[in-house]
Protein backbone atom coordinates (compact mmCIF):
# COMPACT_ATOMS: atom_id res chain seq x y z
CA UNK A 1 0.00 0.00 0.00
CA UNK A 2 1.46 3.40 -0.97
CA UNK A 3 2.34 5.88 1.77
CA UNK A 4 0.86 8.92 -0.01
CA UNK A 5 -2.96 8.85 -0.11
CA UNK A 6 -4.55 8.22 -3.49
CA UNK A 7 -7.65 10.14 -2.46
CA UNK A 8 -8.18 12.80 0.24
CA UNK A 9 -11.34 14.48 1.48
CA UNK A 10 -10.57 17.46 3.70
CA UNK A 11 -13.07 19.35 5.85
CA UNK A 12 -16.11 18.19 3.88
CA UNK A 13 -19.29 19.89 5.11
CA UNK A 14 -22.79 19.44 3.69
CA UNK A 15 -25.94 21.02 5.09
CA UNK A 16 -29.57 20.28 4.32
CA UNK A 17 -32.52 22.20 5.77
CA UNK A 18 -32.43 21.53 9.50
CA UNK A 19 -29.60 18.96 9.23
CA UNK A 20 -25.80 19.07 9.03
CA UNK A 21 -25.22 15.77 7.21
CA UNK A 22 -21.40 16.12 7.11
CA UNK A 23 -19.56 18.35 9.56
CA UNK A 24 -15.91 19.00 8.52
CA UNK A 25 -15.20 15.34 7.74
CA UNK A 26 -11.69 14.15 6.79
CA UNK A 27 -11.20 10.87 4.94
CA UNK A 28 -8.39 9.36 2.93
CA UNK A 29 -7.87 6.27 0.80
CA UNK A 30 -4.59 4.60 -0.17
CA UNK A 31 -4.01 2.72 -3.42
CA UNK A 32 -4.97 -0.94 -3.12
CA UNK A 33 -6.74 -0.37 0.20
CA UNK A 34 -10.17 -1.41 1.41
CA UNK A 35 -11.24 1.44 3.69
CA UNK A 36 -14.54 0.92 5.52
CA UNK A 37 -16.82 3.84 6.34
CA UNK A 38 -18.83 2.84 9.39
CA UNK A 39 -21.72 4.58 11.10
CA UNK A 40 -25.33 4.47 12.24
CA UNK A 41 -28.22 4.99 9.84
CA UNK A 42 -28.22 8.71 9.04
CA UNK A 43 -24.64 9.27 10.26
CA UNK A 44 -23.68 10.85 6.92
CA UNK A 45 -21.87 7.96 5.21
CA UNK A 46 -23.86 7.96 1.97
CA UNK A 47 -23.93 11.77 1.84
CA UNK A 48 -20.13 11.88 2.00
CA UNK A 49 -19.81 9.36 -0.81
CA UNK A 50 -22.50 11.07 -2.89
CA UNK A 51 -20.32 14.20 -2.68
CA UNK A 52 -17.31 12.21 -3.89
CA UNK A 53 -19.40 10.81 -6.75
CA UNK A 54 -20.70 14.24 -7.79
CA UNK A 55 -24.34 13.74 -6.80
CA UNK A 56 -24.06 16.45 -4.13
CA UNK A 57 -21.82 19.49 -3.95
CA UNK A 58 -20.07 20.23 -0.62
CA UNK A 59 -20.74 23.53 1.12
CA UNK A 60 -17.17 23.51 2.40
CA UNK A 61 -14.07 21.36 1.97
CA UNK A 62 -11.76 19.98 -0.68
CA UNK A 63 -11.25 16.74 -2.63
CA UNK A 64 -7.72 15.80 -3.75
CA UNK A 65 -6.78 12.96 -6.10
CA UNK A 66 -3.09 11.99 -6.35
CA UNK A 67 -2.28 15.12 -4.38
CA UNK A 68 -4.05 17.50 -6.77
CA UNK A 69 -7.27 19.42 -6.02
CA UNK A 70 -10.25 17.97 -7.87
CA UNK A 71 -13.68 19.44 -8.53
CA UNK A 72 -16.35 16.78 -9.06
CA UNK A 73 -19.59 18.43 -10.17
CA UNK A 74 -21.32 15.40 -11.69
CA UNK A 75 -21.15 11.58 -11.79
CA UNK A 76 -19.66 11.94 -15.28
CA UNK A 77 -16.76 13.92 -13.79
CA UNK A 78 -16.30 11.23 -11.13
CA UNK A 79 -16.27 8.46 -13.74
CA UNK A 80 -13.82 10.42 -15.92
CA UNK A 81 -11.48 10.55 -12.91
CA UNK A 82 -11.72 6.81 -12.27
CA UNK A 83 -14.31 6.85 -9.47
CA UNK A 84 -17.21 4.40 -9.68
CA UNK A 85 -20.09 3.86 -7.26
CA UNK A 86 -22.39 0.90 -6.63
CA UNK A 87 -25.48 2.25 -4.91
CA UNK A 88 -27.40 0.37 -2.23
CA UNK A 89 -30.47 0.32 -4.48
CA UNK A 90 -29.26 -0.70 -7.92
CA UNK A 91 -29.53 1.50 -11.01
CA UNK A 92 -30.30 -1.17 -13.61
CA UNK A 93 -32.91 -1.43 -16.38
CA UNK A 94 -34.79 -4.71 -15.74
CA UNK A 95 -35.88 -5.42 -19.33
CA UNK A 96 -32.37 -5.07 -20.76
CA UNK A 97 -29.64 -7.70 -20.75
CA UNK A 98 -26.58 -7.75 -18.51
CA UNK A 99 -24.31 -6.66 -21.37
CA UNK A 100 -26.67 -3.88 -22.48
CA UNK A 101 -26.79 -2.47 -18.94
CA UNK A 102 -23.02 -2.56 -18.55
CA UNK A 103 -22.19 -0.77 -21.83
CA UNK A 104 -25.12 1.68 -21.69
CA UNK A 105 -23.84 5.13 -22.67
CA UNK A 106 -20.46 3.84 -23.90
CA UNK A 107 -21.70 1.23 -26.38
CA UNK A 108 -19.48 -0.35 -29.04
CA UNK A 109 -20.98 0.28 -32.50
CA UNK A 110 -20.90 -1.35 -35.88
CA UNK A 111 -21.86 1.57 -38.07
CA UNK A 112 -24.97 3.18 -36.58
CA UNK A 113 -25.97 0.00 -34.71
CA UNK A 114 -25.04 -1.48 -31.34
CA UNK A 115 -22.40 -4.18 -31.76
CA UNK A 116 -23.94 -6.60 -29.24
CA UNK A 117 -21.45 -9.40 -29.95
CA UNK A 118 -18.51 -7.12 -29.11
CA UNK A 119 -20.31 -5.83 -26.01
CA UNK A 120 -20.94 -9.37 -24.75
CA UNK A 121 -17.34 -10.39 -25.48
CA UNK A 122 -15.97 -7.41 -23.53
CA UNK A 123 -18.26 -8.09 -20.60
CA UNK A 124 -17.32 -11.77 -20.58
CA UNK A 125 -13.60 -10.90 -20.63
CA UNK A 126 -13.98 -8.39 -17.78
CA UNK A 127 -16.06 -10.76 -15.65
CA UNK A 128 -13.50 -13.56 -16.05
CA UNK A 129 -10.61 -11.23 -15.17
CA UNK A 130 -12.16 -10.14 -11.88
CA UNK A 131 -13.97 -13.38 -10.99
CA UNK A 132 -17.42 -11.86 -11.50
CA UNK A 133 -19.25 -14.73 -13.14
CA UNK A 134 -22.22 -13.30 -15.08
CA UNK A 135 -24.11 -14.28 -18.22
CA UNK A 136 -23.90 -11.27 -20.59
CA UNK A 137 -27.06 -12.30 -22.46
CA UNK A 138 -29.27 -12.77 -19.35
CA UNK A 139 -32.03 -10.23 -18.66
CA UNK A 140 -31.67 -8.27 -15.42
CA UNK A 141 -35.17 -9.21 -14.22
CA UNK A 142 -34.28 -12.91 -14.47
CA UNK A 143 -31.13 -12.92 -12.30
CA UNK A 144 -30.64 -12.86 -8.53
CA UNK A 145 -29.93 -9.77 -6.44
CA UNK A 146 -26.35 -10.93 -5.93
CA UNK A 147 -25.87 -11.20 -9.70
CA UNK A 148 -27.37 -7.73 -10.18
CA UNK A 149 -24.77 -6.35 -7.80
CA UNK A 150 -22.03 -7.97 -9.85
CA UNK A 151 -23.45 -6.22 -12.91
CA UNK A 152 -23.24 -2.88 -11.09
CA UNK A 153 -19.60 -3.55 -10.19
CA UNK A 154 -18.84 -4.51 -13.79
CA UNK A 155 -20.50 -1.28 -14.99
CA UNK A 156 -18.01 0.70 -12.95
CA UNK A 157 -15.02 -1.41 -14.00
CA UNK A 158 -16.05 -1.21 -17.67
CA UNK A 159 -15.78 2.60 -17.38
CA UNK A 160 -12.25 2.37 -15.98
CA UNK A 161 -12.89 2.77 -12.24
CA UNK A 162 -9.77 2.63 -10.09
CA UNK A 163 -11.66 3.72 -6.97
CA UNK A 164 -14.86 1.79 -6.24
CA UNK A 165 -17.46 2.98 -3.70
CA UNK A 166 -19.66 0.15 -2.41
CA UNK A 167 -22.66 1.64 -0.56
CA UNK A 168 -24.11 -0.87 1.95
CA UNK A 169 -23.25 -3.68 -0.49
CA UNK A 170 -24.51 -6.57 1.66
CA UNK A 171 -27.81 -4.99 2.76
CA UNK A 172 -29.76 -6.94 0.12
CA UNK A 173 -27.59 -10.08 0.02
CA UNK A 174 -27.95 -13.47 1.64
CA UNK A 175 -25.00 -14.64 3.81
CA UNK A 176 -23.81 -16.86 0.96
CA UNK A 177 -23.92 -13.96 -1.52
CA UNK A 178 -22.10 -11.74 0.98
CA UNK A 179 -19.24 -14.24 1.19
CA UNK A 180 -19.05 -14.27 -2.62
CA UNK A 181 -18.90 -10.46 -2.58
CA UNK A 182 -15.98 -10.51 -0.12
CA UNK A 183 -14.08 -12.81 -2.47
CA UNK A 184 -14.76 -10.37 -5.31
CA UNK A 185 -13.54 -7.43 -3.20
CA UNK A 186 -10.30 -9.28 -2.45
CA UNK A 187 -9.76 -10.03 -6.15
CA UNK A 188 -10.33 -6.35 -7.00
CA UNK A 189 -7.84 -5.37 -4.30
CA UNK A 190 -5.31 -7.83 -5.72
CA UNK A 191 -5.70 -6.06 -9.09
CA UNK A 192 -4.74 -2.76 -7.44
CA UNK A 193 -8.22 -1.28 -7.12
CA UNK A 194 -9.00 0.91 -4.10
CA UNK A 195 -12.34 0.34 -2.40
CA UNK A 196 -14.48 2.38 -0.03
CA UNK A 197 -16.78 -0.06 1.76
CA UNK A 198 -19.76 1.69 3.39
CA UNK A 199 -21.37 -0.45 6.07
CA UNK A 200 -22.87 -0.61 9.54
CA UNK A 201 -22.15 -4.34 10.00
CA UNK A 202 -19.28 -4.72 12.43
CA UNK A 203 -18.38 -8.31 11.57
CA UNK A 204 -18.13 -7.43 7.88
CA UNK A 205 -15.77 -4.48 8.23
CA UNK A 206 -13.54 -6.48 10.56
CA UNK A 207 -13.43 -9.21 7.92
CA UNK A 208 -12.77 -7.12 4.82
CA UNK A 209 -11.30 -3.69 5.69
CA UNK A 210 -7.70 -2.55 6.12
CA UNK A 211 -8.78 0.61 7.95
CA UNK A 212 -12.08 1.72 9.44
CA UNK A 213 -13.38 5.29 9.74
CA UNK A 214 -16.42 5.86 11.96
CA UNK A 215 -18.93 8.69 11.58
CA UNK A 216 -21.46 9.76 14.23
CA UNK A 217 -24.03 12.54 13.70
CA UNK A 218 -22.13 13.69 10.59
CA UNK A 219 -18.74 14.00 12.33
CA UNK A 220 -15.65 11.82 12.06
CA UNK A 221 -15.10 9.99 15.34
CA UNK A 222 -11.91 8.05 14.56
CA UNK A 223 -9.95 6.12 11.94
CA UNK A 224 -8.45 2.86 13.21
CA UNK A 225 -6.62 -0.08 11.62
CA UNK A 226 -8.43 -3.41 11.53
CA UNK A 227 -5.73 -5.01 13.67
CA UNK A 228 -6.76 -4.71 17.29
CA UNK A 229 -10.28 -3.45 16.51
CA UNK A 230 -13.20 -5.26 18.14
CA UNK A 231 -16.95 -5.32 17.53
CA UNK A 232 -17.56 -3.86 20.99
CA UNK A 233 -15.12 -1.01 20.44
CA UNK A 234 -16.51 -0.15 17.00
CA UNK A 235 -20.08 -0.28 18.32
CA UNK A 236 -19.13 2.16 21.07
CA UNK A 237 -17.63 4.56 18.51
CA UNK A 238 -20.69 4.29 16.27
CA UNK A 239 -23.36 4.77 18.90
CA UNK A 240 -21.54 6.70 21.61
CA UNK A 241 -22.45 4.21 24.34
CA UNK A 242 -22.09 0.56 25.26
CA UNK A 243 -24.20 -1.67 23.01
CA UNK A 244 -25.51 -5.10 23.99
CA UNK A 245 -24.62 -7.31 21.03
CA UNK A 246 -26.48 -10.34 22.42
CA UNK A 247 -30.23 -10.57 22.88
CA UNK A 248 -31.22 -10.98 26.52
CA UNK A 249 -34.70 -12.37 27.02
CA UNK A 250 -36.61 -14.33 29.65
CA UNK A 251 -38.00 -17.78 28.75
CA UNK A 252 -41.15 -17.71 26.62
CA UNK A 253 -44.56 -18.31 28.16
CA UNK A 254 -46.56 -19.61 25.15
CA UNK A 255 -50.33 -19.26 25.22
CA UNK A 256 -53.09 -20.07 22.76
CA UNK A 257 -52.35 -20.55 19.04
CA UNK A 258 -52.81 -17.24 17.19
CA UNK A 259 -51.50 -18.32 13.77
CA UNK A 260 -52.18 -21.74 12.29
CA UNK A 261 -51.29 -22.91 8.77
CA UNK A 262 -52.38 -26.35 7.63
CA UNK A 263 -50.94 -28.20 4.63
CA UNK A 264 -50.29 -25.02 2.61
CA UNK A 265 -49.49 -25.38 -1.06
CA UNK A 266 -48.49 -22.07 -2.66
CA UNK A 267 -47.38 -21.59 -6.28
CA UNK A 268 -44.89 -18.97 -7.42
CA UNK A 269 -45.13 -16.53 -10.33
CA UNK A 270 -44.09 -19.28 -12.74
CA UNK A 271 -46.91 -21.57 -11.61
CA UNK A 272 -44.54 -23.94 -9.78
CA UNK A 273 -45.10 -25.14 -6.22
CA UNK A 274 -42.93 -23.00 -3.93
CA UNK A 275 -44.55 -24.19 -0.67
CA UNK A 276 -45.35 -27.88 -0.59
CA UNK A 277 -47.59 -28.87 2.28
CA UNK A 278 -46.38 -26.47 4.99
CA UNK A 279 -48.03 -26.75 8.41
CA UNK A 280 -47.07 -24.58 11.36
CA UNK A 281 -48.48 -23.14 14.56
CA UNK A 282 -47.39 -19.98 16.37
CA UNK A 283 -48.68 -19.29 19.88
CA UNK A 284 -49.19 -16.10 21.81
CA UNK A 285 -46.02 -15.11 23.63
CA UNK A 286 -43.46 -16.88 21.44
CA UNK A 287 -41.13 -16.08 18.55
CA UNK A 288 -40.93 -18.77 15.88
CA UNK A 289 -37.95 -18.34 13.55
CA UNK A 290 -38.01 -19.63 9.99
CA UNK A 291 -34.52 -20.40 8.76
CA UNK A 292 -33.55 -21.30 5.23
CA UNK A 293 -31.39 -20.40 2.28
CA UNK A 294 -33.02 -17.71 0.13
CA UNK A 295 -35.31 -19.10 -2.57
CA UNK A 296 -36.71 -22.06 -0.65
CA UNK A 297 -40.27 -20.76 -0.43
CA UNK A 298 -39.93 -18.02 2.20
CA UNK A 299 -41.32 -15.24 0.00
CA UNK A 300 -44.33 -17.26 -1.12
CA UNK A 301 -45.06 -18.40 2.44
CA UNK A 302 -44.96 -14.79 3.68
CA UNK A 303 -47.24 -13.69 0.83
CA UNK A 304 -49.76 -16.44 1.64
CA UNK A 305 -49.82 -15.72 5.38
CA UNK A 306 -50.38 -11.99 4.79
CA UNK A 307 -53.05 -12.31 2.07
CA UNK A 308 -50.83 -11.09 -0.76
CA UNK A 309 -51.04 -14.46 -2.51
CA UNK A 310 -53.83 -17.03 -2.17
CA UNK A 311 -52.68 -20.60 -1.55
CA UNK A 312 -53.59 -23.27 -4.07
CA UNK A 313 -54.77 -25.41 -1.16
CA UNK A 314 -54.56 -25.58 2.61
CA UNK A 315 -55.86 -23.37 5.39
CA UNK A 316 -54.70 -20.26 7.29
CA UNK A 317 -56.21 -19.18 10.63
CA UNK A 318 -55.32 -15.87 12.34
CA UNK A 319 -56.73 -15.26 15.80
CA UNK A 320 -59.29 -18.03 15.42
CA UNK A 321 -60.64 -16.76 12.08
CA UNK A 322 -60.11 -18.50 8.74
CA UNK A 323 -58.38 -16.00 6.41
CA UNK A 324 -57.33 -18.42 3.68
CA UNK A 325 -59.15 -16.49 0.95
CA UNK A 326 -59.09 -13.07 2.62
CA UNK A 327 -57.55 -9.98 1.03
CA UNK A 328 -54.38 -8.44 2.43
CA UNK A 329 -56.40 -5.64 4.05
CA UNK A 330 -58.78 -8.16 5.66
CA UNK A 331 -55.83 -10.13 7.04
CA UNK A 332 -54.31 -6.96 8.50
CA UNK A 333 -57.65 -5.88 9.96
CA UNK A 334 -57.94 -9.29 11.63
CA UNK A 335 -54.78 -8.69 13.66
CA UNK A 336 -51.80 -9.40 11.39
CA UNK A 337 -48.81 -7.05 11.34
CA UNK A 338 -46.38 -7.36 8.45
CA UNK A 339 -42.81 -6.05 8.23
CA UNK A 340 -42.08 -6.90 4.56
CA UNK A 341 -38.70 -8.11 3.33
CA UNK A 342 -38.50 -5.29 0.73
CA UNK A 343 -39.19 -1.97 2.46
CA UNK A 344 -39.23 0.04 -0.76
CA UNK A 345 -41.40 -2.29 -2.83
CA UNK A 346 -43.98 -3.25 -0.20
CA UNK A 347 -43.24 -1.31 2.96
CA UNK A 348 -43.47 2.33 1.90
CA UNK A 349 -44.87 4.72 -0.68
CA UNK A 350 -41.64 6.63 -1.26
CA UNK A 351 -43.30 9.81 -2.55
CA UNK A 352 -45.59 10.00 0.51
CA UNK A 353 -44.59 11.82 3.69
CA UNK A 354 -43.58 9.89 6.79
CA UNK A 355 -46.88 10.84 8.44
CA UNK A 356 -48.80 9.40 5.49
CA UNK A 357 -46.71 6.23 5.46
CA UNK A 358 -47.23 5.70 9.18
CA UNK A 359 -51.00 5.93 8.61
CA UNK A 360 -51.17 3.71 5.52
CA UNK A 361 -53.15 0.89 7.13
CA UNK A 362 -55.44 2.74 9.49
CA UNK A 363 -56.10 6.15 7.90
CA UNK A 364 -59.77 5.22 7.41
CA UNK A 365 -60.35 4.69 11.13
CA UNK A 366 -60.68 7.11 14.08
CA UNK A 367 -58.81 9.13 15.20
CA UNK A 368 -57.15 9.59 11.78
CA UNK A 369 -60.49 10.09 10.04
CA UNK A 370 -64.21 10.22 10.70
CA UNK A 371 -67.25 10.16 8.38
CA UNK A 372 -64.89 10.08 5.40
CA UNK A 373 -62.89 13.13 6.52
CA UNK A 374 -59.14 12.78 7.02
CA UNK A 375 -57.45 14.85 9.75
CA UNK A 376 -53.88 15.59 8.58
CA UNK A 377 -52.92 17.34 11.83
CA UNK A 378 -53.64 14.14 13.78
CA UNK A 379 -51.49 12.15 11.34
CA UNK A 380 -48.63 14.57 11.94
CA UNK A 381 -49.00 14.44 15.73
CA UNK A 382 -49.01 10.65 15.73
CA UNK A 383 -46.05 10.53 13.35
CA UNK A 384 -44.01 12.92 15.50
CA UNK A 385 -44.52 10.63 18.51
CA UNK A 386 -43.59 7.45 16.60
CA UNK A 387 -40.55 8.99 14.91
CA UNK A 388 -39.20 9.95 18.34
CA UNK A 389 -40.08 6.60 19.93
CA UNK A 390 -38.37 4.60 17.16
CA UNK A 391 -35.45 7.05 16.76
CA UNK A 392 -36.09 7.74 13.05
CA UNK A 393 -33.49 10.27 11.87
CA UNK A 394 -33.25 12.44 8.78
CA UNK A 395 -36.61 14.21 8.76
CA UNK A 396 -39.94 14.98 10.34
CA UNK A 397 -43.56 14.01 9.71
CA UNK A 398 -43.76 15.97 6.43
CA UNK A 399 -40.47 14.58 5.04
CA UNK A 400 -40.87 12.30 1.96
CA UNK A 401 -39.94 8.71 2.74
CA UNK A 402 -37.63 8.64 -0.30
CA UNK A 403 -35.27 11.17 1.32
CA UNK A 404 -34.43 8.92 4.30
CA UNK A 405 -31.55 6.47 4.44
CA UNK A 406 -32.46 2.82 3.91
CA UNK A 407 -32.09 2.00 7.60
CA UNK A 408 -34.33 4.86 8.68
CA UNK A 409 -36.93 3.80 6.10
CA UNK A 410 -36.87 0.38 7.76
CA UNK A 411 -37.44 1.98 11.17
CA UNK A 412 -40.55 3.72 9.79
CA UNK A 413 -41.97 0.39 8.63
CA UNK A 414 -41.22 -1.26 11.99
CA UNK A 415 -42.79 1.69 13.84
CA UNK A 416 -46.01 1.49 11.81
CA UNK A 417 -46.45 -2.26 12.15
CA UNK A 418 -45.61 -2.51 15.85
CA UNK A 419 -47.70 0.53 16.80
CA UNK A 420 -50.81 -1.10 15.29
CA UNK A 421 -50.76 -3.55 18.23
CA UNK A 422 -51.18 -6.69 16.09
CA UNK A 423 -52.01 -10.09 17.54
CA UNK A 424 -49.62 -11.76 15.06
CA UNK A 425 -46.49 -10.00 13.79
CA UNK A 426 -44.74 -11.41 10.72
CA UNK A 427 -41.26 -9.89 10.63
CA UNK A 428 -39.41 -10.64 7.38
CA UNK A 429 -35.78 -9.46 7.50
CA UNK A 430 -36.72 -6.87 10.18
CA UNK A 431 -33.15 -5.62 10.69
CA UNK A 432 -32.04 -5.59 7.05
CA UNK A 433 -30.12 -2.37 6.51
CA UNK A 434 -30.07 -1.38 10.19
CA UNK A 435 -27.00 -0.37 12.20
CA UNK A 436 -25.96 -2.10 15.40
CA UNK A 437 -27.77 0.35 17.69
CA UNK A 438 -31.00 0.09 15.69
CA UNK A 439 -30.72 -3.71 15.56
CA UNK A 440 -30.42 -3.75 19.36
CA UNK A 441 -33.57 -1.59 19.58
CA UNK A 442 -35.61 -3.74 17.15
CA UNK A 443 -34.55 -6.97 18.86
CA UNK A 444 -35.58 -5.62 22.26
CA UNK A 445 -38.87 -4.41 20.82
CA UNK A 446 -39.66 -7.83 19.30
CA UNK A 447 -38.97 -9.49 22.65
CA UNK A 448 -41.20 -6.92 24.37
CA UNK A 449 -44.00 -7.60 21.87
CA UNK A 450 -43.60 -11.34 22.51
CA UNK A 451 -43.79 -10.81 26.26
CA UNK A 452 -46.98 -8.77 25.82
CA UNK A 453 -48.65 -11.80 24.21
CA UNK A 454 -48.01 -11.32 20.51
CA UNK A 455 -47.29 -14.33 18.28
CA UNK A 456 -44.23 -13.46 16.22
CA UNK A 457 -42.97 -15.12 13.05
CA UNK A 458 -39.36 -14.17 12.30
CA UNK A 459 -38.03 -14.83 8.80
CA UNK A 460 -34.34 -14.00 8.48
CA UNK A 461 -31.29 -15.05 6.51
CA UNK A 462 -29.10 -14.01 9.47
CA UNK A 463 -28.51 -17.22 11.40
CA UNK A 464 -27.26 -15.31 14.43
CA UNK A 465 -30.53 -13.36 14.53
CA UNK A 466 -32.62 -16.52 14.23
CA UNK A 467 -30.67 -18.27 17.00
CA UNK A 468 -30.68 -15.35 19.43
CA UNK A 469 -34.33 -14.27 19.04
CA UNK A 470 -36.30 -17.47 18.39
CA UNK A 471 -38.01 -19.65 20.96
CA UNK A 472 -38.49 -22.33 18.30
CA UNK A 473 -36.83 -22.64 14.89
CA UNK A 474 -38.39 -24.18 11.78
CA UNK A 475 -36.12 -24.98 8.84
CA UNK A 476 -37.51 -24.50 5.34
CA UNK A 477 -35.94 -26.41 2.45
CA UNK A 478 -37.36 -26.63 -1.06
CA UNK A 479 -40.79 -25.51 0.11
CA UNK A 480 -41.06 -27.95 3.02
CA UNK A 481 -40.45 -27.68 6.75
CA UNK A 482 -37.74 -30.29 7.26
CA UNK A 483 -37.00 -29.81 10.94
CA UNK A 484 -37.88 -28.06 14.20
CA UNK A 485 -35.18 -27.03 16.67
CA UNK A 486 -34.67 -25.32 20.01
CA UNK A 487 -32.57 -22.13 20.01
CA UNK A 488 -29.59 -23.93 21.57
CA UNK A 489 -29.05 -25.83 18.30
CA UNK A 490 -25.60 -25.34 16.74
CA UNK A 491 -25.13 -23.31 13.56
CA UNK A 492 -23.60 -26.40 11.96
CA UNK A 493 -26.68 -28.55 12.62
CA UNK A 494 -28.99 -25.80 11.42
CA UNK A 495 -26.89 -25.21 8.30
CA UNK A 496 -26.92 -28.95 7.56
CA UNK A 497 -30.73 -28.94 7.58
CA UNK A 498 -30.96 -25.70 5.57
CA UNK A 499 -28.88 -27.13 2.73
CA UNK A 500 -30.91 -30.32 2.43
CA UNK A 501 -28.77 -32.61 4.56
CA UNK A 502 -31.77 -34.15 6.32
CA UNK A 503 -33.52 -34.82 3.01
CA UNK A 504 -30.40 -36.49 1.62
CA UNK A 505 -30.03 -38.64 4.73
CA UNK A 506 -33.65 -39.75 4.47
CA UNK A 507 -33.14 -40.64 0.82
Amino acid sequence: MADAPLLELRGITKRFPGVVANDHVDFELAKGEVHALLGENGAGKSTLMNILYGLYHPDEGEIRLNGKPLRIDSPRAAIDNGIGMVHQHFMLIPVMSVAENIVLGVEPHSGPFLDLDTAQARVRELSERFGLAVRPEARIDSISVGMQQRVEILKALYRGAEILILDEPTAVLTPQEAEELFAIVRSLQAEGKSIIFISHKLNEVLKIADRITTLRFGKEVATVPREGATQEGLARMMVGREVVLRVEKPPAQPGEPLLVAEDLIVVDDRGLEACRGISLEVRAGEIVGIAGVDGNGQTELIDALTGLRHPASGRIVVGGRDVTDATAREVLDNGMGHIPEDRQLRGLVLDFSLAENLALHDFRKPPDSRFGWLFPRRLVQRARRLLAEFDVRGGGPETPAASLSGGNQQKVVVAREVSRDPRVLLAAQPTRGLDVGAIEFVHRRLVTERDEGRAIVLVSFELEEILSLSDRILVLYEGRIVGEYQPDVSEEELGFAMTGGLENEAA
